[in-house]
């Protein structure tokens, strides 16, 4: 069933004093698909910029905004509307050839996945291989079952713990401290697979929430971080570890990368004092707007 979503995401700084703003780059258009089309997006900035758009290496859409003038505030404020048709329970047509796991990859997608299926993060004492192969259940282990496995094992160990703070913790980090935000737990698990030879990507978007019980948002929606493994048959599978889930059918994407850092909503720099920034906020409502559904003749 198709849900219309409108997504409303506002990010604002503030100085203590007029600061030079350096080229900021935005991530905010959802990432069209079979499963997501995009009906309107409108951005707007305040002081006035210069916007280009660009799609980067792997095809997310990006929005470069350049400053002229001294500012002490800068708002970014973004109204996309949507159709979402995930399914609630997805059913994967994984190839025979990797059904089991372990595969191989052809030579084509080897090629392809490069840096994608190659970790990122230091491991020192091997900690997390140690952990990611303990969920190989076998010489040979269903794909679909480990990769579950693995997805809901970063919710057994790692309690969700909301971070305003910039940066992410390392993967081994997750693992010591046995918490974490929703871009900690995806990296983890992007990591862990990548271990194990699969192909894997970091992404970021949208939550929707409306019955409240998801993980990870404080309302009826949020940006969230989460994950992608490439199986052959299958495609790109989505794995939200914050939430245990498999599937898309309450997430929007908008940028898909190989570290966190590539996928981040807003980035940016300014020239000024040390002391210049004051405080920054960010607001994120996502709404339903779909049409009602008519109510049966004789019902009450």
């Amino acid at each position: 069933m198709t849900t219309t979503l409108s997504i409303h995401h506002r990010t604002i700084y503030h100085y203590h004093r007029p600061v030079l703003l350096g080229a900021h780059r935005l991530m905010l258009r959802p990432r069209e698909s079979r499963e997501l089309r995009l009906n309107a997006l409108t951005v707007s900035i305040e002081p006035p910029a210069a916007v280009t758009w660009a799609h980067d290496v792997s095809g997310n859409a990006v929005a470069t905004a350049t400053f002229q003038n001294l500012t002490d505030h800068l708002s970014i404020d973004s109204l996309a509307e949507i159709d979402l048709d995930a399914v609630e329970w997805p059913v994967f047509d994984v190839a025979a050839s990797a059904i089991a796991y372990p595969f191989v990859y052809s030579a084509d997608e080897w090629t392809d996945l490069g840096a994608l299926a190659t970790p990122q993060y230091d491991d020192p004492g091997g900690r997390l291989r140690a952990w990611s192969q303990a969920f190989v259940r076998g010489a040979s282990t269903d794909t679909l079952a480990l990769l579950k496995d693995l997805n809901a094992g970063v919710t057994a160990w790692i309690s969700y713990q909301e971070r305003d703070d910039e940066g992410t913790q390392t993967p081994v980090q997750t693992l010591k401290r046995g918490w974490g935000s929703c871009r900690d737990m995806a990296v983890l698990l992007v990591e862990a697979v990548r271990i194990l030879g699969f192909g894997a990507r970091i992404v970021s978007g949208y939550m929707h929430n409306p019955t409240l019980e998801a993980t990870g948002s404080g309302g009826a929606g949020s940006t969230h971080a989460w994950a992608e493994v490439y199986v052959p048959g299958a495609g790109w599978i989505t794995f939200d570890p914050t939430n245990r889930s498999v599937g898309g059918a309450n997430l929007i994407p908008v940028a898909v990368g190989r570290t966190i850092q590539q996928v981040m909503p807003v980035t940016g720099s300014f020239v000024g004092m040390n002391d210049a920034f004051d405080f920054m906020s960010v607001e994120v409502e996502v709404r339903d707007r779909s049409p009602a559904l008519p109510v049966p003749f004789g019902a009450s």
